[in-house]
């Protein structure tokens, strides 16, 4: 593949031909519109999620060594390998979608194929309210963060929705900020004036030309960022970007698998300990208490829809050396309707931010009133 940008499009019509071609028998469900995410369990099980729920398809391959050609031919034309030495694949394709693939006989039911389908709809907090993710107080608050540039980590599990969150968020930025984005695979849609884009890249065959996601993190801060963005945080580089939030880089955000703001916070500590043996853990936790402001937690509920389950500040350390957090907003009691949908939704807990003077001082219109817990 070129490396000249202008032939990009050109490239990418070419390869996605060609995945289509290689995945003949899910090709028509690669152009259904109502289909997010395709699961290949082997080569005679094909599941696919519309909105939000799993459903079996007819779809079947030949066999085995038909899909792993499939999956093997894939990897070769987005300059990435599987191999029964390397069994596992993590790309994205031109069109943005993302693939992941384990070899059989490491997946034992057969070669297991996941690819998660990327829309380039923009989507805004308008629609988020509409879609019931967040409230419209919900929306302003984190509207309120971003402009005061407060360091925010967005939590969830997998398929949850943090890249589109994290993709809006993005957009709320305000005008005249240089944005540096980092990712394993493009993924983030930004709808921005100013924003440079690092991609990591894996080894050679030889072992040669790695560049992590720690590397692209020391580079950016050499380049005049005003916001840091990582697509995910998952190794090392998480000390990085706690030294980034320590060192006037405001409004950094970042994506983080955990099941709630408290795991969230652990778990980014966890990370960071592997990139730097050296601290102690006491300075440790106080660098990330320090560092991350807000962790906004989104869930994939039982009815397949996506919200935001609890807004919360990281305040500190507690006395016992846990970290102090205090949420903001959390979901209230959730209603099945008779349709099979929940009802429910975050509400105020009542907790005032500890920036609450930043908000006023800045004439936002925020006022205390609103974060009232309803009675």
């Amino acid at each position: 593949m070129s490396d000249n940008p202008s032939s990009a499009p050109e490239n990418s019509n070419a390869v996605d031909r060609i995945v289509e071609e290689s995945l003949r028998p899910v090709a028509h469900l690669m152009k259904d519109p109502t289909v997010t995410e395709i699961l290949i369990n082997g080569p005679n099980e094909v599941f696919v999620e519309r909105g939000g729920k799993l459903q079996k398809t007819d779809a079947k391959f030949a066999d085995e060594d038909t899909l792993r050609a499939a999956v093997v031919s894939i990897a070769g034309f987005v300059s990435r390998r599987i191999t029964d030495e390397e069994p596992r694949l993590d790309a994205r394709l031109p069109s943005g979608s993302r693939i992941a693939a384990v070899l059989y006989p490491i997946s034992r039911t057969g070669t297991t194929v996941s690819i998660r389908k990327f829309t380039q709809t923009s989507i805004t907090f308008k629609d988020y309210i509409q879609l019931g993710a967040i409230t419209a107080d919900g929306a302003q608050f984190l509207d309120v963060c971003m402009f005061l540039g407060k360091n925010i980590l967005v939590s969830g599990g997998t398929g949850s929705g943090k890249t589109t969150l994290l993709s809006l968020m993005c957009s709320r930025i305000p005008k005249g900020q240089r944005i540096i984005v980092i990712e394993d695979s493009s993924e983030l849609t930004i709808n921005y004036e100013h924003v440079v884009r690092f991609e990591t890249r894996m080894a050679n065959q030889q072992g040669k030309g790695e560049v992590s996601m720690k590397d692209l993190l020391k580079s950016s801060l050499r380049l005049r960022p005003d916001r840091i963005i990582v697509g995910e945080v998952r190794s090392a580089e998480a000390m990085e970007l706690i030294n980034a939030m320590n060192t006037g880089h405001k409004g950094c955000l970042g994506t983080v698998h955990a099941n709630s703001p408290e795991d969230a916070i652990v778990r980014l500590e966890a990370l960071a300990q592997g990139g730097d043996g050296k601290i102690s853990e006491k300075a440790l936790k106080s660098q990330v208490a320090s560092a991350v402001d807000l962790i906004i937690q989104v869930s994939r509920f039982s009815d397949g829809s996506r919200r935001i389950a609890a807004i919360s500040e990281i305040v500190g350390l507690n006395a016992d050396g846990s970290y102090e957090v205090n949420p903001i907003f959390q979901m209230s009691r959730m209603i099945r309707r008779p349709d099979g949908k929940l009802e429910g939704q975050i509400e105020p807990s009542g907790n005032l931010p500890t920036f609450m003077n930043e908000i006023t001082d800045n004439r936002l219109p925020f006022p205390e009133a609103k974060f009232r817990k309803a009675s």
